[in-house]
């Protein structure tokens, strides 16, 4: 798919995506469930399209968000929860190849659908996270079998949302890490970067096989725009990490995403 964009999308792909790339870094998201609205309703690129570009920035923007938060949450601190983050990580990379092929499979109409109700869901689930007490609650036993065994079944739900959506499925790993294994919250964060990364590997590597990236030099711009504003917005991000009232700004993109969801339901074909 070839794309004539001029400048302005690009300042505009740029200027959105600093602050998006700035809650991956703060919150331990990877961003893309704010850029897909973006690079659907902005920017003018059909879902098939926008969603492995998606991946591509989300992919970016971990990377970074993890570097970054390296200076807070060591990756040390994650080695205690290796077995459901291994599990985690396979799960979603087996189901993140899958659903890239379903999302080739899917009409435009049918993915656009199935887009705003993922974006309603995630925006819900943002809305309940950040009316609950964050306290850590293992509700596994402490066997490392039984760990590895519940990550890949919650790894696969995660697997399948990245892959339909390109986003790094940290809105649903961060809240299974804490409220299933008992991970706290810092650590949590980081642990979802870090299996999210795996995840959307496999997915963009799915994506490459399919050959479903658009092509010229106008995307190839705008992917650039949009991973040179995450990478800034995902290092002030997850610098920031120990001041920013994560809370506040979970329950403000929670209303973003219901209202990104209507939106994209509306304005389909």
């Amino acid at each position: 798919m070839q794309r004539t964009l001029s400048c302005p999308f690009f300042r505009k792909a740029f200027g959105w995506c600093v602050p998006i790339g700035g809650l991956g870094g703060l919150i331990g998201l990877g961003g893309g469930e704010f850029r897909l609205p973006i690079l659907m309703h902005s920017l003018g690129f059909d879902a098939h399209s926008a969603i492995p570009l998606n991946l591509t920035v989300s992919l970016i923007t971990l990377a970074v968000a993890m570097i970054a938060r390296g200076f807070f949450v060591p990756l040390a601190a994650i080695v205690p929860h290796l077995p459901e983050a291994i599990g985690l990580a396979a799960g979603g990379m087996l189901s993140a190849f899958w659903g890239a092929g379903l999302v080739k499979k899917l009409s435009a109409r049918r993915l656009v659908q199935v887009v705003a109700l993922l974006l309603g869901a995630i925006g819900a689930l943002l809305l309940v996270e950040t009316l609950t007490t964050w306290h850590p609650v293992a509700l596994l036993p402490a066997s490392p079998p039984t760990r590895v065994a519940a990550g890949l079944l919650i790894g696969a739900g995660v697997g399948l949302v990245s892959s339909m959506l390109g986003v790094a499925g940290g809105e649903l790993l961060i809240p299974s890490l804490i409220f299933v294994f008992g991970v706290e919250i810092r650590i949590a964060g980081s642990a979802s970067i870090l299996i999210s990364l795996g995840v959307v590997l496999m997915g963009l590597w799915r994506y490459w096989r399919l050959d479903a990236f658009p092509r010229g030099r106008g995307v190839q711009r705008i992917t650039l725009a949009m991973s040179m504003g995450s990478v800034i917005g995902a290092t002030a991000g997850g610098l920031a990490i120990a001041y920013a009232p994560t809370g506040l700004l979970k329950l403000l993109l929670g209303a973003v995403l219901i209202a990104a969801a209507g939106k994209t339901l509306t304005s389909q074909p």
